[in-house]
C-alpha cells in the first residue's frame, strides 16, 4: 500500500552547511545572473564610485564624465592588485591602482601608467579594466557577470510580472523616482536560502510577526501575500497605515491604482532581492551571501522625495519592517545551527502553504546541476 503525505520534503541540511556547495552557488548562481547591487542615485556625481561583493568577485561600480553608470571587475590589468579598495569614493579623474600607479579613465580605458608612453604597443582598450554588464531598474543598479547575461525582462522584470500579475502594477509605484528614506544593514548569521525562504511563508508569521499581523490580520492566518499571484494583503480595517502602531502613513503615492491601495505586496526577485510595495512607500532588501553561513541585508526604505525633504517623522514607518527584519533573521539565526545537526541530515518539511518554498529549492538545484 503507498502511503501519501501533504507535507513536502525540504533541501538536506548540507545545502546550507557544505562550503563546497555554497562555492558552486556563487558560481552558478549570483555570479551567473542578475545581481542588485546598489540605488543609483548613490552615485549621484561623475567620479562617485562604490564597490559591490557579487559572488566570489569585487566589482566597481562609477559614475562617468557622461554621466553613465558603469560597472568593472575590481582588478587591474597589471599584476591584478585590488583597485579600489574602498567600499565608496569619489575621484576626480582616473581610477588608479595604490600598487603601481596604473590608472583607468572612469569609462574603463587605461589612461596612464609609469613609463607607459615608452610601450606604444600597448592596447589601452584591451588592457582596461573587465567590463560587468549593468542595467538600471526600479531606481537600482542591477550587474550581471556572465559573458552573456540572461535576458533582464525574462528574469528581473518578470519575477514582477509573475507575482503581480500585471507588468505595469509594479510602475505604478514609481520605484525609481522616490527618495531613499533610511537604509539598515543586517549582519545575519545564516545561510542566504533560509532567508528566501522566510520571506516566501507566512506560516511563521502568527507566531513571531504581532506587529505585522496586527496590520495585516491576514497573514495571522498562515498564508503569504507570495502564495496568490496578483493578491495583496489587505490592511485590518482600524489600520491607517502601514506603520509600527497603525497609525497614519504619508498618504498614497502618486499613480497608485484603487486597487492597490490599503494592500501590501510581496515580491521575490531570485536570487537576492526581496520588494515589498505599500501604498506610500516601498521596501527593497538587497541580500549579500558572505559565507555558507553569513549573509549581510541591506534594506531601504524608500518614500516620495516630497516626504523626505519634509524632515517628516518616518520612525514609526520604518521602526514596522525593522522589526519584521530582526524576528525573521533572528529565526534564521536559530534555524542555522540545526543544519548541522544529524537530525536535518536528509532535511525537513514543508506544509502545504508553504508549496512554493519547494519551488524555489527545485530551482536552486537546477541552477547547480547547470
Amino acid at each position: 500500500m503507498t502511503s501519501t503525505s501533504s507535507l513536502i520534503s525540504t533541501l538536506p541540511g548540507r545545502s546550507y552547511t557544505d562550503p563546497a556547495l555554497f562555492e558552486q552557488e556563487q558560481a552558478r548562481i549570483f555570479e551567473a545572473l542578475w545581481f542588485c547591487a546598489l540605488r543609483c542615485d548613490e552615485l549621484a556625481k561623475p567620479g562617485a564610485f562604490r564597490t559591490v561583493q557579487v559572488g566570489r568577485e569585487s566589482v566597481i561600480v562609477v559614475r562617468g564624465r557622461d554621466e553613465v553608470l558603469r560597472a568593472f571587475l575590481n582588478v587591474c590589468r597589471h599584476r591584478g592588485a585590488r583597485l579600489c579598495v574602498e567600499e565608496t569614493g569619489e575621484t576626480r579623474r582616473t581610477l588608479k591602482c595604490p600598487y603601481h600607479a596604473w590608472a583607468y579613465d572612469l569609462d574603463g580605458r587605461l589612461a596612464a601608467a609609469p613609463n607607459l608612453v615608452r610601450m606604444p604597443d600597448v592596447d589601452r582598450v584591451a588592457y582596461g579594466l573587465i567590463p560587468v554588464a549593468l542595467r538600471e531598474w526600479l531606481g537600482y543598479a542591477w550587474v550581471c557577470l556572465a559573458d552573456e547575461p540572461p535576458s533582464f525582462e525574462d528574469t528581473v522584470v518578470h519575477a514582477a510580472t509573475e507575482r503581480l500579475g500585471d507588468p505595469a502594477a509594479i510602475e505604478h509605484y514609481r520605484a525609481g523616482d522616490l527618495a531613499l528614506g533610511r537604509r539598515i544593514r543586517y549582519d545575519v548569521r545564516a545561510n542566504w536560502k533560509l532567508i528566501v525562504e522566510n520571506f516566501m511563508e507566512c506560516y511563521h508569521c502568527a507566531t513571531i510577526h504581532p506587529e505585522l499581523t496586527a496590520v495585516l490580520p491576514e497573514f495571522a492566518g498562515g498564508y503569504a501575500a507570495q502564495y496568490y499571484v496578483g493578491h495583496g494583503a489587505e490592511f485590518g480595517r482600524r489600520v491607517q497605515g502601514f506603520t509600527v502602531d497603525g497609525g497614519p502613513g504619508f498618504g498614497r503615492l502618486p499613480g497608485l491604482s484603487a486597487e492597490q491601495d490599503r494592500r501590501y505586496y510581496a515580491i521575490t526577485v531570485k536570487p537576492q532581492v526581496f520588494v515589498n510595495l505599500v501604498p506610500d512607500h516601498v521596501i527593497l532588501h538587497r541580500m549579500f551571501p558572505m559565507a555558507v553561513d553569513r549573509t549581510v541585508v541591506e534594506c531601504d526604505w524608500l518614500y516620495h522625495p516630497d516626504v523626505v525633504a519634509s524632515g517628516a517623522d518616518l520612525a514609526p514607518s520604518v521602526e514596522l519592517f525593522h522589526r519584521v527584519n530582526e524576528q525573521d533573521f533572528d529565526a534564521c539565526e536559530r534555524t542555522q545551527p540545526g543544519m548541522y545537526s544529524r537530525a536535518y541530515r536528509s532535511g525537513g518539511v514543508l506544509v502545504p502553504s508553504e508549496h512554493h518554498i519547494s519551488a524555489f529549492h527545485d530551482w536552486v538545484n537546477q541552477r547547480l546541476r547547470g
